[in-house]
């Protein structure tokens, strides 16, 4: 009989930093008096342990991945709605006629770039900093010691002066007028240029960057990639900090301009609430100048003349020469239509079939539009698909039907535009990852993402990278917080899930009626319908692309014979109304579209009071309806408004009005018992 003595070790724990390493056994056979027998036993229940751990890591992991589609799904169709409106202001303008003859700045305020030139004198000197402001103090000209002063009084929550801000905007918009397009850079094998991607207002991942990559400086610089603000809570306090480093080294931090560095994003997606916020005083004068900053930022960087860094992604037309040459400063908002070549009205949009925006000349063909007016929808043409496209595996280039603006580009685009222009690779952002960066085609693109725990806390690392002349990126990954990484796997994955099942309720509840209607059509009056058919009905009426058949355990109840009862959609969820009276059908659409009115009504507050009046209202939405085919009877939209005028002095404080349609979950804790891993009915 052999014998051996055996040791046998196996790793199931995760370390904390990790979401992708999978434990391996780690086996040593050495001889001793042990019966073979016994060893093979050990061998096998390591095995099995080994296949076990595997199988419910994986399912972890698939249900993390689900997750993160539904968020990045519901992403992708808030920016398709924000793309859209884009459309509608050119026909707001050519149709609300009685707007722009009392408020004839509005089409300055959309359209107009420079038109009106703020004074530093106006704003700055106007606005004094009192003796007992404890804040930071900032001393112009800027040197280190001012961006070291910045870090430790917004690490303990310390608001900037607004008479700083201004000045920091007008020096950073006076040194950015004299740059190009396109900033150059060099590097060497011993001179590194670190990269990082969105941010997004998340302040705890600058600082975790700069801990462990090292303040900006002559010798470590930097290029930030775009979306330096939005949907965080300290976009104010990331963006000074980027200025403010890049006064000080402004050969040294490169900053490029984002999707996200618009007004009109802003409005949608946080920035301009937190600044009146935090800036109740003097919000507006910084909004104002923050505008003109935002035209001025370069659109993208090369390195070594060999790799591209641009925010979103190129097309087959993106001529790099072209943008070398066009008027940056002249994009106010990328979403807003370029002008007629004679004309105070925008080039007609209109939407193809995915949503997004397509420029027509109205009543003229392209032919006969002047050259210099196809030239300006051409460049603005070209700096969309700069700032929203998308790399895809597929070969090509075809509509961002998720997002609405841009375009995907393939494998083939992306050699064709690097070959044309004698370039490497490409590195750009806009898209989370769940590592915080991915390499696609061919190691010719890469996406860097600098944001983590974008969606929720712990779902997705953030990252940077540093490259040199004639060397491969090296890539650092990072996690800007220690509240879910020290927690098992399973319960980040099942706090992640709930965030997202949440959001897509909110989004099924606001199409109810829609949804209910493609039911019917599909039911033989039994109020079920299979899995398939009820997934279909989904799809076609929310246009998430999302694996409803794997959801359908988180959404609805089904028999033991797999029907779906289809009114158990909306069995714990409802929109609240804000007059008890008011039709549901009329509080749905409120509802889904309450971003883009509070949007449109914001661009036609000029004195920025809040208030609009319930003639102003309902002309609005009169436009908003037929634009966008809303299938309600004005005069019940009319008398809801009337009744939601408390006072009866003929105003509406229209954020409030808006903010009166929100939902109500009625089982805010969903039971752990639901989200254990072994439950069958997980993703």
């Amino acid at each position: 009989m052999r014998f051996f003595r055996l040791s046998v070790s196996v790793r199931v724990g995760l370390p904390s930093a990790s979401f992708d390493q999978v434990p391996e056994l780690s086996l040593r056979v050495e001889k001793k008096v042990v019966p073979s027998d016994v060893c093979n036993t050990v061998l096998k229940a390591v095995l099995i342990i080994q296949k076990w751990y595997r199988g419910y890591r994986a399912r972890l992991m698939a249900r993390l991945q689900y997750a993160l589609t539904v968020f990045q799904s519901i992403e992708y169709a808030d920016e398709q709605s924000q793309m859209q409106l884009s459309s509608f202001f050119s026909f707001m303008l050519e149709n609300y006629t009685h707007i722009c003859e009392d408020d004839p700045e509005l089409v300055q305020r959309l359209l107009a770039s420079q038109k009106c030139i703020k004074e530093r004198q106006d704003y700055v000197e106007l606005v004094g900093v009192p003796d007992s402001y404890s804040g930071p103090r900032l001393q112009f000209p800027l040197t280190f010691v001012d961006i070291d002063c910045l870090l430790e009084a917004f690490m303990q929550h310390q608001v900037l002066h607004a008479h700083y801000v201004l000045e920091v905007l007008f020096e950073t918009k006076k040194v950015l007028k004299r740059m190009a397009n396109f900033n150059h850079v060099r590097t060497s094998r011993y001179a590194e240029i670190t990269i990082c991607g969105d941010l997004h207002g998340s302040l705890d991942d600058l600082f975790l960057i700069f801990y462990k990559n090292g303040l900006p400086s002559e010798s470590n610089p930097y290029i930030f990639n775009g979306d330096f603000v939005d949907r965080g809570n300290n976009s104010m306090e990331v963006l000074m900090i980027l200025f403010v480093s890049f006064l000080v080294y402004p050969n040294n931090v490169h900053l490029n301009r984002g999707n996200h560095e618009d007004f009109m994003m802003n409005l949608r997606y946080g920035f301009t609430k937190e600044i009146l916020h935090k800036y109740k005083l003097h919000g507006r004068k910084i909004l104002e100048i923050l505008e003109e900053v935002y035209t001025w930022l370069p659109i993208g960087t090369i390195i070594d003349n060999e790799i591209l860094v641009i925010h979103g992604g190129i097309s087959e037309s993106t001529d790099l020469n072209l943008l070398h040459g066009i008027e940056r400063n002249k994009m106010k908002s990328v979403l807003i239509p370029p002008m007629e070549g004679n004309r105070d009205r925008p080039i007609e949009l209109k939407e193809n079939k995915t949503g997004g925006p397509v420029t027509t000349t109205p009543e003229k063909s392209k032919a006969n539009e002047p050259a210099s007016e196809h030239l300006l929808k051409h460049e603005w043409e070209q700096v969309i698909d700069i700032l929203w496209s998308d790399p895809k595996g597929k070969s090509g280039c075809y509509p961002n039907t998720c997002r609405g603006g841009g375009c995907y580009f393939g494998p083939d685009i992306t050699s064709k535009i690097l070959s044309k222009y004698q370039l490497k690779m490409l590195i750009r952002s806009h898209e989370c990852k769940p590592e915080g960066y991915e390499i696609s085609h061919d190691g010719k693109v890469i996406t860097v993402f600098s944001a983590s725990n974008y969606y929720e806390q712990g779902s997705n690392r953030g990252a940077y990278l540093k490259l040199c002349s004639g060397m491969s990126p090296r890539f650092f990954r990072y996690q800007a917080t220690w509240e879910t990484t020290l927690k098992p796997l399973y319960q980040r994955v099942n706090i992640i899930e709930i965030s997202a099942i949440r959001m897509l309720k909110e989004k099924i509840i606001s199409r109810k009626t829609d949804l209910i209607h493609a039911f019917q059509l599909q039911d033989r009056k039994s109020g079920k319908l299979s899995l398939g058919r009820w997934a279909f009905c989904m799809e076609s009426v929310l246009g998430l692309n999302l694996p409803w058949r794997s959801l359908s355990s988180f959404l609805v109840n089904t028999d033991k014979d797999g029907n779906v009862s289809y009114m158990s959609s909306f069995q714990d969820i409802r929109i609240e109304k804000p007059v008890k009276e008011a039709q549901s059908t009329i509080i749905e659409t409120l509802y889904r579209y309450r971003s883009d009115l509070e949007i449109l009504f914001n661009v036609i507050d000029a004195d920025h009071s809040g208030l609009i009046s319930r003639e102003e209202f309902c002309a609005t939405w009169k436009l908003f309806s037929s634009h966008y085919s809303v299938p309600i009877d004005d005069s019940q939209v009319d008398e809801l408004v009337k009744t939601m005028d408390l006072n009866k002095d003929g105003s509406i404080d229209f954020n409030e009005f808006l903010k009166a349609f929100y939902v109500v979950h009625k089982y805010e804790i969903m039971k752990s018992d639901q989200h254990l891993p072994e439950d069958k009915g997980q993703l």
